[in-house]
């Protein structure tokens, strides 16, 4: 019989709060995180909201020095890290070759690149920090949190653009079935919110350049879409051998039963048409997970408000579901935080897991005028109850990655 993994511990950082009890509280009510950017100054550039991560504090884990020698990624990650440990009751350093880390970013420490190619350009070659290689690599998430908690276990960081932190959980859950650890922290978080991140997004054509209320500037599925809303933050899931942690006592969230994985191998930025990819990685999940399409309650989407993902994901989940794709039920986290990147596929996942639990359904806001070609139940702008047993969790990425994560309810 094959190895079951649980979740035991979630940690957000979002727009919407720096914990997970913030953060889910105004999912649930469909509040928004998109505002004007304060960070910087925006004389110049076309896009100027953002899910801004703000009164941040990641001092009870990293000293000034340490903050100093790390680019802002590291602390969104240590927090959310610290904080699903703190929720699990884990002993890392008791049970250290058991416990792996898989954390990704989709681009990691730009902030510092930002400030380094500045003091070069500036100040010259000798200016340049001898901590920027270690600030700009992503695979430090993973370094720094082995480092900090002790785990010995399964160590790399994953990239596949906004995939990238689905697929880090979906190789979790894959490390613990094949028996190579125990427990496993894993997850994604981003900081690209800086002048080089919204300015090389919006160039291409990929945010939205909404001059109203910002907050109603992410619109998934929404006919007046028009680009994505860029956001950041982070989120860790600690996953364990269902055997090992009710050895431990430990208070389970719920199960991660299915994961699938493709490539579009169609173009950079674009989606293959009809969802291609994703459908095959959602046939791949669902059949790892042993359901039937039409057991599948919610789907939290990929959904990022721009036009080409949203109507070829509602498509691919038509075709995947059939006359089941207008039963379940489809929403988009990313309405309301904007798109974190490498860091969404793991809040989302968090989200849904949360869903799970609470038999609640999270909206999709400023759904106000939906596209004929997205004519699924979207939860449009309010949570509602609901009976829940299963959900998926998809993700899309630049380059053609698709991840499909499949979970049940935790019921004993």
């Amino acid at each position: 019989m094959a190895t079951r993994v649980v979740v035991t511990g979630i940690g957000m950082v979002t727009s919407l709060g720096n914990d997970t009890n913030s953060s889910w509280k105004a999912i649930k009510e469909g509040k928004s995180g998109i505002r004007s950017i304060e960070r910087f100054d925006l004389t110049g550039h076309g896009v100027t909201i953002a899910g801004e991560i703000r009164d941040f504090d990641v001092s009870k884990y990293m000293d000034r020095k340490e903050q100093r020698r790390n680019d802002p990624v590291v602390g969104y990650s240590v927090k959310a890290t610290m904080e699903a440990l703190e929720q699990s009751g884990l002993d890392v350093r008791q049970n250290a070759d058991d416990v792996g880390v898989v954390i990704g970013s989709g681009i990691g420490g730009l902030t510092s690149c930002h400030e380094q190619f500045r003091n070069l350009f500036d100040k010259g070659p000798d200016r340049i920090s001898p901590f920027f290689i270690t600030q700009d690599i992503i695979d430090i998430l993973s370094g720094y949190t082995a480092i900090l908690t002790g785990a010995t276990g399964p160590n790399f960081s994953p990239v596949s653009a906004c995939a990238t932190s689905a697929h880090a959980i979906g190789e979790s859950f894959e490390i613990i079935r094949r028996g190579d650890a125990k427990a496993m922290i894993s997850g994604g978080a981003e900081c690209a919110v800086t002048p080089i991140g919204i300015a090389a997004f919006n160039n291409m054509h990929a945010l939205s350049r909404y001059k109203g209320d910002p907050a109603k500037a992410s619109r998934p599925f929404d006919a007046q879409r028009d680009g994505f809303v860029m956001g950041e933050g982070a989120a860790t899931l600690i996953l364990e051998d269902l055997e090992f942690a009710q050895a431990r006592g430990a208070v389970i969230y719920g199960e991660i039963i299915g994961y699938g994985t493709t490539a579009d191998a169609h173009h950079i930025t674009e989606p293959a048409p009809e969802g291609l990819g994703l459908q095959k990685a959602i046939r791949r999940a669902l059949q790892k997970a042993g359901l039937r399409p039409d057991q599948i309650d919610y789907i939290n989407a990929h959904g990022t408000s721009t036009p080409f993902n949203d109507r070829n994901e509602s498509i691919a989940i038509k075709k995947v579901f059939g006359e089941h794709a207008y039963k379940l039920a489809v929403s988009s986290t990313k309405s309301m935080i904007g798109h974190t990147l490498g860091a969404a596929g793991a809040i989302e996942s968090a989200v849904s897991m949360l869903s799970l639990r609470e038999n609640i359904l999270t909206p999709t806001i400023n759904l106000e005028n939906p596209d004929p070609e997205c004519d699924l139940d979207y939860v449009p702008n309010a949570s509602r109850k609901a009976d829940l047993h299963y959900a998926m969790s998809n993700s899309m990425g630049f380059g053609g990655h698709n991840v499909a994560l499949v979970f049940r309810k935790w019921e004993e």
